[in-house]
């Protein structure tokens, strides 16, 4: 139980988390491709398998800090197999990723199970590059998530609690992975205002956080959503300190929306750019748009607005948005608000 096993000395610790492990080793004797996740964050992840002459991409199979799960249960085929990760979306900071150089298709909004075809968008998919992993074995085979600091299985599992704690609004400390006095208080303190049992179970304690966090999440930051039937690419601008800084890009499908900030928005000037692809090379850009700022061809974060042809970027005229309301702005794209279609070339 969590707060129980958390107060233990050391050495009992060590017991139990060995027990533990090997609990779970007689737990899981299935064969097949199993993930594991040594980092802080909840990850989503999308696999890719050979099948016949073709590939057939997989996701989302969720993975809790610290925790492993399989991707694919049973005989495995050896081979090149394709993975990525996402960070959920419960966590602030922007969205982590983990993958490569393959380009695949995946459904990013849920679960799915397709032939990966030669263009995502014209089947509502989006492309994700994902790293290779030579499967060697048939029986069993074992990819590891990690990050910068490297955490332990069981590292990992604390320091993603403190990180969703600090996620929902709950906590505010280091992400250590070690359970000090004021982790276990905030522990206690989200259990209480939550009316939870002291002896909720990791997992579950687990969810419960992601689902405060996403929740938490919707209330602030910036969102851009696309209410048009064609692919947007968007970008923000926004003061920062005393420089302006432009941000880009965030793709948008038809119907879709980004989360381009995820912190409580402050009191100050917000900008968007958008290009809405409409075949052949054309785009058509935002009506109106006077405000400009400097953008880049790549994923950019640029500051300053001025000169920027002189540091290799190019002018782009953003609109302004109105003031956030209870530090949360909610931008829509609609239709009526681009201008007729022209090539790059037209200016």
């Amino acid at each position: 139980m969590v707060l129980e096993r958390w107060f233990r000395n050391a050495v009992c610790i060590a017991i139990a988390a060995t027990a533990l492990l090997a609990g779970r080793a007689h737990a899981q004797p299935e064969q097949g491709w199993r993930l594991c996740n040594q980092t802080s964050y909840v990850i989503e992840a999308a696999i890719a398998r050979p099948e016949g002459q073709g590939i057939v991409v997989e996701g989302w199979t969720k993975l809790r800090p610290g925790a492993c799960n399989f991707a694919i249960a049973g005989t495995l085929t050896p081979g090149l197999h394709f993975l990525y990760g996402r960070s959920s979306s419960a966590h602030r900071g922007g969205a982590r990723h983990w993958g490569g150089d393959q380009k695949l298709c995946v459904d990013p909004s849920g679960s799915f199970s397709v032939e990966n075809p030669p263009d995502c968008s014209s089947y509502g998919l989006e492309q994700r590059r994902f790293r290779p992993v030579l499967i060697e074995r048939r029986s069993r085979w074992q990819t590891t998530f990690t990050e910068t600091n490297e955490y332990s299985l069981e590292k990992a599992e604390a320091a993603g609690v403190q990180r969703l704690l600090e996620d929902a609004g709950v906590f505010s400390g280091r992400v250590d992975g070690l359970l000090g006095r004021k982790t276990r208080a905030a522990i206690s303190e989200f259990l209480s205002m939550n009316d939870l049992p002291a002896d909720t179970s990791d997992a579950d304690l687990i969810d419960l956080l992601e689902q405060a966090a996403t929740e938490q999440a919707r209330e602030i930051g910036f969102t851009l959503c696309n209410r048009t039937d064609n692919r947007i690419w968007s970008a923000i601008a926004r003061r920062r300190g005393e420089d302006w800084e432009s941000r880009g890009w965030w793709q948008l499908e038809a119907g879709g929306c980004a989360r381009a900030i995820d912190e409580p928005l402050v009191q100050t000037d917000y900008f968007v750019y958008a290009e809405m692809e409409v075949g052949d090379g054309r785009v058509r850009t935002l009506k109106r748009a006077s405000d400009s700022f400097c953008v880049a061809r790549p994923k950019f974060a640029i500051t300053g607005r001025q000169d920027c042809e002189a540091a290799a970027y190019r002018t782009a005229r953003f609109t302004a948005t109105p003031a956030p309301q209870d530090e949360k702005l909610v931008f829509e794209f609609f239709e009526r608000d681009f201008d007729r279609a022209r090539t790059p070339a037209d200016g």
